[in-house]
């Protein structure tokens, strides 16, 4: 099976500083890879690379076939999204984020798709009237990740997206991931700390230095 995303000897380097070191990964469509290693080891670093957010210092780093710098960074910002560990949300409600989706591909929005979305996670359709500065923290991580998966991604990059929530809402959202990943078939790259997390993974990556090492 083809990889959906290679990393080739992908370094990034600021300064004197090397912070990634000859990476080289093949990430395969439908994949669920947790990374861990220790704080500042380069983690984020590596899923800012993959999302496009910065640009790697050398190497090689292709997305369905194509050097990611071929893509309209637009284009490519909806086939490969990047979650951040503190979701920001903007306007004064729930349904300005989601409505947003639409927006810029001048739709309208899909209520039933978005309320459907909403109960999945635990939350009512009353949520979309729902001022944002209301929301708890399990409340506005869970409408960060729906405003990014309304539409499909074919690679969800995760980073560290159940830090600091509650159990009942970590256990929703595994739920959400893994029902994304295994029946919705997207490719889901996720940082984690959390040792619950750590020992379910399918493939665990470990981040090390700016060193890669698979299976560890």
């Amino acid at each position: 099976m083809s990889a959906l995303m290679t990393l080739a000897n992908v370094n990034y380097q600021v300064g004197d500083n090397l912070i990634l070191k000859d990476i080289n990964l093949g990430v395969p469509a439908g994949a669920h890879y947790t990374i861990t290693g220790p704080s500042g080891s380069g983690k984020s670093t590596l899923l800012r690379l993959m999302a496009a957010m910065i640009s790697k210092t050398s190497g090689d780093l292709v997305f369905d076939g194509q050097p990611i710098e071929s893509y309209d960074p637009i284009m490519y910002r909806r086939a490969v999204s990047y979650c951040f560990q503190q979701p920001t949300l903007f306007g004064a409600t729930v349904a300005d984020n989601l409505a947003f989706p639409y927006q810029i591909r001048k739709q309208a929005m899909d209520t039933e798709h978005v309320t459907a979305a909403l109960e999945y996670v635990g939350l009512s359709a009353k949520m979309l009237t729902q001022k944002i500065e209301d929301l708890s923290g399990g409340e506005r991580q869970r409408v960060a990740l729906i405003r990014n998966i309304l539409f499909l991604p074919k690679i969800l990059l995760l980073d560290e997206v159940t830090a600091g929530l509650d159990t009942a809402n970590k256990d929703i959202i595994h739920q959400w991931l893994r029902h994304l990943n295994q029946d919705r078939h997207v490719t889901t790259i996720m940082i984690t700390h959390d040792t619950t997390e750590i020992d379910a993974a399918d493939q665990l990556l470990r981040v090390v230095e700016g060193h890669l090492e698979v299976g560890a």
